[in-house]
Formats: structure tokens, sequence, C-alpha cells
């Protein structure tokens, strides 16, 4: 079969959305199908065009068996409201015409949109159209709510309203929509997608190389003396809620047997090295290679899970399938009933959104509880091989993916006229 897949994140990114929509294309490609991928220039999560990559024109390639489309578009260095919006805009206008073209060309059975970015969405389903495809549009996270939630737009208004629109009208249009929790699946319902067209497709863990057998090289590496080191590495932008982390490093600064660690990138990145210039026991570094993941999360006693209250269930952080894979109990910051609180659950400890001294407390708790942290460490990687394994995730997705496309294969499709006509 062909299958198209417009997504605005794409590998060498090494976090994020771009993780998952490589291994779900590769896999495909894997499983004997023509895939080819619009995708943008990697940025994310430096918000810096890479090095080796053009900042204008279009790169083609073919890369794991997998056809790319490379397209230009404006990558802000500081992004805000305003500016994420324009650069979501400018990936929908560049892939506009050469996602038409290759629908009316290359005829694919099926059209796969990531989003975000939602902006782009339009641009697949219109190239399923242009094809007689199925459409298919795949949620990591709910782009308008959590622009609300962190104060990026604001809650009400015209500008709101055509958003609201813009969101329920592409909800209506595609053929089936995807999401990657139970309580999103469930948000997709709420927002008026019928339940049989509402499917859930989490995100996995990397099992095998989050888990490492030996002490972490980072302590070494980084000098690192304490016995304990509470661990957050990911983005760090408005959603992550980082600050939570800097305020329980300073109650917590009193112990000698603890340092902090960050390792990420993102619009929020100076606040915390600025931070880490006054706390002893706060370090900042940049993110790690992915071969050396589980070398990483084994530098961990407990891994940091924050996230704003108000962003619960718009998005389910996908760095939390890899920690629970290295072994590790997870501290998170979750309401009750939320997706992240019941995957949390059992396997680590869950506090209120934005209560620092309660998230402080459940760190000291932990570290100093032996018995409860190895053994919720051992559930969390029993939940990880028994819910967040790679090959039943994607093999799942992947066989709901080739009915789709399969029921479309046997109506006819649209003709194209030629100049013979």
């Amino acid at each position: 079969m062909k299958i198209a897949i417009v997504g605005l994140n794409y590998a060498p990114e090494p976090i994020g959305i771009a993780v998952y929509t490589t291994g779900l294309a590769q896999t495909l490609a894997a499983r004997g199908h023509d895939v080819e991928v619009i995708a943008g220039q990697p940025y994310y999560p430096n918000w810096a065009v890479m090095d080796g990559f053009p900042r204008a024109g279009f790169k083609a390639s073919r890369e794991n068996g997998v056809r790319l489309l490379r397209l230009p578009h404006y990558v802000p260095g500081k992004p805000s409201g305003a500016k994420r919006l324009l650069h979501h805009a400018s990936f929908a206008t560049t892939s506009a015409l050469p996602a038409l073209w290759k629908g009316l060309t290359g005829r694919p059975d099926l059209v796969i949109a990531i989003a975000p970015s939602l902006l782009s969405a339009p641009v697949a389903l219109a190239m399923a159209k242009a094809a007689g495809a199925k459409s298919w549009l795949h949620i990591q996270d709910f782009e308008i709510d959590a622009a609300v939630a962190t104060g990026m737009l604001p809650e009400r208004g015209r500008a709101m309203a055509l958003a609201r629109r813009f969101e329920a009208g592409l909800l209506k249009g595609f053929d089936t929509v995807s999401t990657i929790s139970p309580q999103m699946r469930a948000l997709l319902v709420e927002k008026g997608v019928t339940p049989e067209r509402a499917v859930l497709f989490p995100n996995w863990a990397d099992i095998d190389a989050a888990h490492y057998a030996g002490p972490s090289s980072y302590r070494r590496q980084w000098g690192i003396t304490t016995r304990h080191v509470a661990l957050y590495s990911g983005a760090i932008g408005a959603k992550q809620g980082i600050g939570i982390i800097i305020e329980a490093a300073r109650r917590l600064q009193a112990r000698s047997d603890l340092t902090f660690v960050i390792c990420g990138e993102g619009p929020n990145r100076d606040a915390l090295d600025a931070a880490a210039q006054t706390l002893p026991n706060l370090r900042v570094y940049d993110l790690q290679p992915k071969e050396r993941l589980g070398d990483l999360l084994a530098l961990a006693s407990v891994h940091l899970l924050p996230q704003l209250g108000s962003a619960a269930d718009l998005v389910l952080p996908s760095k939390l399938a890899n920690m629970l894979a290295s072994g590790r109990p997870v501290i998170a910051t979750a309401a009750s009933g939320t997706g992240l609180a019941a995957a949390v659950a059992g396997n680590g400890i869950v506090t209120q959104p934005e209560d620092g001294p309660a998230f402080a407390t459940a760190i000291a708790n932990l570290l100093d509880d032996d018995v409860m942290r190895t053994e919720l460490g051992q559930a969390a990687r029993a939940s990880a091989l028994t819910r967040w394994a790679r090959g039943p995730i994607l093999d799942r997705a992947c066989a709901h993916m080739e009915r789709t496309a399969a029921s479309r294969r046997t109506a006819p499709r649209p003709a194209i006229a030629t100049a013979d006509e």
C-alpha cells in the first residue's frame, strides 16, 4: 500500500513527536508499504535548524526505507504565542502544493496527519481527498487547549471561537482520529469524534535502550559524588512546569546526599541556568545522545516529571515511558483522575500540580525509603514491559492503519484529467 504522512517533526530530532512519527513511518515501510513523509527541517528542542540542513529550499531523500521530503519553514529562536502560530502556519503553507501534487500523482491509499501541527492537518486532508484516500489524524497533544492552559492564547474571544471551529471541522473531516492516552481519547469523544472513529495509539518506550544494568558513567563524567540523583531529561518549555524542580532544589539544598540534574533544551533553559548559579545542588546540562539513553536514565535514583495542572490530559509526556522502562520510580505532578496520575500510580508518587512543598517532600521521603524506592522501580519496569513496549503498540496501530487503507482500495478512485481529454 501507499501511505503518506504529513508531520512537521521527524528524525534526527532527538526527543518529542519526531521520535514517534519516525518510528511509525519506518515500521510501516518495514512491513512492505511504500511510505512517504512530508516534514519540516529538524529544529526541536533547540528551536534552531540543525547544522547540515538547509534553511531554505526543499530536500528529498530516502532514509531507512522511507521517502522523505523536507520543506523550509519559519523557526523562531524564542517562541511566543504569535511566533508559534507563524511557525506552524509557515509549514502548512510550504507543504500545501507538494502534498496536493503528491496526492494527485502518487495516489496514496492512506494519508496520516500528525498534530502538532494542527494547522497542517487541512493539507493532509486535501491530499487525501485529491488521492481518493482514507485520512487519519493522530493527535500528540491538543494544541489549542494547551495554548490556553499555558497562557499563550486567551480563553475567550473571536480568535478562540475561530480556533475551536477550525478544530471541530478537522475532527469531523478525518476518517479516523487517534491519540495517545485513554483520557485524551475520551476528550476526543467529548469534542464530537464518534467512538468508533476515536482510536488509542499510545507512545512507546525503548524498552532495551532505556534499561542500563551497570552504574551510570555520567557520575564520573560530571563529577557527581552524592548518593542520590533526582533527574529530569527532556524539553524545557511552558507545559513542563520546570520551575517546581528549582523550588524543590531550594527546599532540599541542606541535603548533602542529593543532586538535582536537568538535561534539556527549550525556551525556558535560561531560567534554569540562572538558578543553577545560585543552587550548588542543581546541575543543568544539554540533552544527551540517544545512544546513551540508558546510561543517563541509570543516573537517577528517582525521575522527576512535572506538568502544569492546566495542561492535564491535553498531552501525556512522551518521556514517561522511558522513565518507567529504566526501572526507576517516577515522582510526577498530576491531579487525581488524569492520565499522567493513572500511569504513574503504583510506579512512583504523584503530588498535586504546582505544590512545591509536597513535591519536595515526596522526593525526600522516597529517597529515604530504600525498600519503597526499589519496589516502585521494579513495578515501573514491569509496567513498561506490559504496557509501553514498542513492538506490540506499533503492530496494533499499523494493523489498524492497514485495515483502514484496505477499505478504501475497494472503492473507485477519482480520475485525473489529462491534456488529451
